[in-house]
């Protein structure tokens, strides 16, 4: 049994979690959850046990000095609560943590009990992967869920993913058994500019996430990290030939992709979006998923300055595939560039 002492009866919450390996390319998706936490002064209250999931081994404490006192920070996931005001405040309970390295079902049941605890109405699992875009673009986010009546009122993607998962789509599984609606957002990451941080695809997931909640998110300085980011990675693709024709070929994939589609709801979007911010005020180690189930590189190192340039690109093959329960096949619903804002799990 669960107790949570000095947690308050929650408005409508959700839950909100993402997780750093694997699932979570250019660390984009639990530095969206680090923003929330931070912008909106989330006060941690519990946290799991880190024995029963971590091998120490593969994820080191880390000591620190507080005072002159040596302390140890042991890796594990926080739960956090935080009110979003407005007129129709909410509250979201947010979960940060690493993949963890055993017992994912205990893990996951464990969430799970603490979303039974809280009334939590919905979990939104965020998720980044390595796929074949350009970082020119927009973001692909992808958005799916595993419940059928959920895609339709949410108007999302019921994945058929098979293949290698992570814990993102474990513990979408297991809300779907318990019985928990349950939505993954995946953004997609350029392959070959995936080490983090990657401001861009975090500001693409909060800016769904807001979409699908129906909240205004205060950004801070994402919007312009996200252009430093984005003319960093031009310059640096504008030094290797190769790869800024292969940047090109993606473009100009991704942009015949689009072009049927005219846009209108990621125009429809971005406007309601517009129209929540206006009426709201001012802004108040190891790999990771890639389309296809695998495990994708990082940056190239260019001898003794250490300085970082993207890899040589492979040829240009058909687009993003996700990992755990995310996007299907190039060119089919739900998958990473297929649209301006496509759907992932």
């Amino acid at each position: 049994m669960i107790e949570l002492e000095g947690v308050p009866e929650l408005i409508d919450p959700v839950m909100v979690a993402a997780f750093e390996g694997w699932n979570d390319a250019g660390d984009a998706a639990s530095t969206a959850v680090a923003h929330l936490e931070r912008e909106w002064k989330g006060e941690v209250f519990a946290a799991l046990d880190a024995e029963d999931y971590y091998d120490f081994q593969v994820n080191r404490p880390t000591v620190f000095l507080d005072g002159g006192v040596r302390k140890i920070t042991w890796p594990t996931t926080r739960l956090s609560v935080v009110r979003v005001g407005g007129e129709k405040p909410r509250d979201l309970v947010l979960v940060r943590g690493i993949e963890p390295s055993m017992r994912w079902r205990s893990f996951c049941n464990e969430l799970l009990g603490f979303a039974h605890e809280l009334g939590v109405e919905l979990v939104v699992i965020l998720g980044a992967l390595l796929g074949d875009t350009p970082h020119t673009r927009p973001v692909p986010i992808s958005g799916t869920t595993s419940d059928a009546d959920l895609a339709r009122r949410m108007d999302l993607e019921e994945t058929k993913y098979e293949g290698p998962t992570g814990i993102v789509g474990v513990l979408q599984e297991a809300c779907t058994h318990a019985g928990v609606p349950a939505v993954s957002l995946w953004a997609a990451v350029p392959h070959y500019v995936s080490q983090p941080p990657n401001p861009k695809a975090t500001l693409a997931l909060l800016n769904r996430l807001e979409d699908l909640l129906d909240l205004r998110v205060p950004l801070g300085e994402l919007p312009e990290d996200a252009r430093a980011w984005q003319v960093g990675v031009d310059q640096l693709a504008a030094e290797d030939s190769e790869v800024a024709e292969y940047v090109q070929t993606l473009e100009e994939a991704r942009d015949t992709a689009e072009l049927p589609e005219a846009s209108g709801e990621a125009i429809a979007r971005e406007f309601e979006r517009y129209l929540r911010r206006r009426d709201g005020g001012g802004p108040s180690a190891g790999g990771h998923a890639t389309a296809d189930g695998g495990d994708g590189g990082s940056y190239l190192r260019d001898g003794p300055t250490g300085r970082t340039r993207p890899p040589k690109p492979p040829k240009p093959e058909a687009g993003p595939e996700p990992d755990d329960g995310s996007p299907e096949k190039p060119g089919e619903p739900g998958k990473p560039g297929s649209s301006g804002e496509s759907s992932e799990d």
